[in-house]
């Protein structure tokens, strides 16, 4: 149980990479992922809010957070291409259903960014399905308590 606390501490540093990053340089260096294309929907790919130094962060603070808790870098690579692709993906499924850059979908939000990382982690850390179901229901909790204190600290724009 000790490694799925710290893998989800790995998770959330990644997953906050953003959020700080952006806090940090305001809204410099923020340039799109998705260059500003559209899907054949029309509707934008991922939105305004997933930017090219946002997704360089994630794995930078998760190699280097793997590497200051004790796992390896391959720990820290694969959480953060997990968080990366979570990210994307949730942001992806919100553009297609009409929601706003930055609104709030309960589950859609913290599911994917915290399911997809330990999925990559699965063999690496030996995980089994109990593992891997609290690690997400966890992620969830503690992602919604960590959005409410940063929003309170002016970090955040968005309470969720």
């Amino acid at each position: 149980m000790r490694e799925v606390t710290i893998v989800l501490l790995l998770i959330i540093i990644a997953n906050g990479a953003p959020i700080l990053i952006r806090y940090i340089l305001g809204d410099r260096l923020t340039f799109p992922v998705d260059c500003f294309r559209n899907f054949f929907d029309g509707k934008r790919l991922f939105g305004d809010s997933k930017t090219w130094i946002g997704l360089f962060s994630i794995p930078a603070f998760s190699i280097a957070a793997a590497w200051l808790l004790g796992l390896g870098m391959e720990t820290g690579m694969l959480a953060g291409a997990g968080v990366m692709a979570g990210d994307l993906f949730s942001s992806f499924i919100k553009r297609r259903l009409g929601m706003k850059v930055s609104s709030m979908a309960l589950g859609l939000d913290q599911i994917p960014e915290s399911l997809f990382p330990l999925l990559l982690l699965r063999n690496t850390m030996n995980y089994g399905m109990l593992e891997i179901v609290i690690g997400v229901v966890s992620f969830i909790i503690i992602e919604l308590l960590i959005s409410q204190l940063l929003y309170w600290l002016h970090i955040r724009k968005q309470p969720y």
